[in-house]
């Protein structure tokens, strides 16, 4: 199976792929598929990073991603403890060419609309759950009506958009194994100090180049990106660990100067470290 671009694997005449992931992790790779994405993290949390946008993913979490959108999920792996994701695959031509411009489905053109960016789904996460929890025993034909009925729910809920940039060129394989190792190689070390040298190598690239590369693929700097990607470990860190201190969630997350991480954290998220953790741990 390619990887980049990445293809789902399906039998000959399936126009709609049904696929469960269940392991100690999601596929951690960046990857992206002409196929719009629809799926239920039934188990697991982690990091999931969709175009130029740093997200988390927790149980009971529903997403869409569209198609050609680069994306990765980052699991949090645990000891003894498995991820399940159930997904639906599927592009606008699936069906026919003109299935989703006939008359009876033009209420669904918002759900287009939204997934280009890619989208969380905020409200009607009940229903939506118990219609994934369906398609494992479903008929091809019942999955079908059942995908009908994601689209519609999900196109009538509030919204969190998952990206706010896409470049706007599909990934060639070695464009997209280049900006798979950049990805990789920091959401694996974000923790210690990375230098542009560094990364630029990582890229096999020169400096000067690699910060143009990663922009027009982005539209942040890489250091934008590292910034974020360290203050969203942060804030999980400040979650799910009461009794750490904001000296040693700002270690765990890259940063060694206390004062650059609290200048750092107000300017992502609008409030201090302490602050942040006091909304979630007001006891």
């Amino acid at each position: 199976m390619k990887v980049l671009p990445f293809q789902i694997p399906k039998q000959k005449n399936d126009a709609l792929i049904f696929q469960q992931d269940i392991g100690k992790a999601f596929y951690d790779k960046l990857h992206q598929h002409e196929e719009i994405q629809i799926c239920f993290i039934k188990k697991g949390e982690g990091t999931l990073i969709v175009g130029d946008t740093i997200n988390e993913f927790k149980r009971n979490d529903i997403f869409v991603i569209g198609s050609c959108v680069p994306h990765v999920f980052k699991s949090d792996i645990k000891k003894d403890e498995k991820v399940h994701m159930i997904s639906l695959f599927f592009t606008r031509k699936s069906f026919g060419d003109s299935f989703f411009d006939l008359e009876e489905m033009r209420d669904l053109e918002r759900f287009f609309v939204k997934s280009k960016h890619g989208f969380k789904v905020k409200t009607n996460t009940k229903k939506i759950k118990k219609q994934f929890l369906k398609l494992k025993l479903s008929s091809k034909l019942e999955r079908f009506i059942i995908l009908l009925q994601l689209i519609n729910n999900t196109s009538n809920t509030k919204f969190k958009s998952l990206s706010s940039f896409i470049y706007d060129k599909k990934y060639s394989v070695n464009e997209g194994n280049r900006m798979r190792t950049i990805f990789e190689y920091t959401m694996n070390n974000f923790a210690k100090k990375i230098t542009l040298e560094e990364i630029s190598k990582i890229a096999n690239m020169t400096k000067n180049a690699f910060c143009k590369y990663f922009k027009k693929r982005t539209n942040k700097t890489y250091f934008q990106f590292l910034m974020e990607l360290r203050i969203e470990n942060a804030c999980k860190l400040l979650i799910k660990e009461k009794e750490a201190t904001i000296i040693d969630i700002a270690e765990q997350s890259g940063y060694h100067n206390i004062s650059n991480f609290n200048r750092q954290f107000l300017f992502y998220k609008q409030q201090s470290p302490t602050e942040f953790k006091k909304s979630f741990h007001k006891n």
